[in-house]
Order: C-alpha cells, then sequence, then structure tokens
C-alpha cells in the first residue's frame, strides 16, 4: 500500500507539534490541564506528551522550534483566538512540509 504524506503529518508530525508546544506550554508555568484545554486534547496526552510516549518520533530543528516557542508565548498572552491557533498551527505545518510538499524535510 502507498503511504501518502498525509499519512506522515497525522501520524508524526501534528503529534510532535503539540508534544513540543505542550512542553513549551508548560516551560511558561501553564499547567497541564489549561495546556491541554489550549491544544483542544485530553490533560492525559499532555502528559503522555510531556513523558514521551506520544509525539516523540520527530525532534524538530531549531528554525521550528523558534515558531513553536512563539506560538507558546502567543497562548500564554491569550492573543491569539481559536481560528489564529489553528492558522499558526497550519502555518508551522507548511513549513515542515516545505514547498515541495515532503513530508519531513525541516525535522532531525
Amino acid at each position: 500500500m502507498v503511504k501518502v504524506p498525509c499519512q506522515d503529518i497525522v501520524m508524526n508530525i501534528i503529534p510532535a507539534i503539540q508534544a513540543s508546544l505542550a512542553a513549551e506550554l508548560v516551560s511558561l508555568g501553564i499547567s497541564q490541564v489549561q495546556a491541554a484545554k489550549a491544544l483542544s486534547v485530553a490533560p492525559s496526552a499532555v502528559s503522555q506528551y510531556l513523558s514521551g510516549k506520544r509525539g516523540y518520533r520527530i525532534v524538530f530543528e531549531e528554525e521550528i522550534l523558534v515558531i513553536i516557542r512563539q506560538l507558546a508565548l502567543e497562548i500564554q498572552q491569550r492573543s491569539l483566538d481559536e481560528e489564529g491557533l489553528e492558522q499558526r498551527f497550519c502555518e508551522i505545518c507548511r513549513i515542515i512540509r516545505g514547498s515541495d510538499g515532503c513530508p519531513l524535510p525541516c525535522v532531525k
């Protein structure tokens, strides 16, 4: 069976972004419950992100980590509504995918 790029995005990239973002939020002093609410996931998912049980397959390059840190700050400052957060998340995913559509160009 052919593995399509969307499969890598759903199975690997999105959980990795959520894991990195959850870690940044918690490092900013946001509780796991609040981080879960911001990411629209269960608190148990945030716990799994932080323990490396979920979203650990990809380690992002510094370029992506900087963007994720900035997004965490914006969430902490509550300067994004749900639509804004969704747009920023999609921007990160597009950067990771790269202009040629390859699903994993910006990861180590």
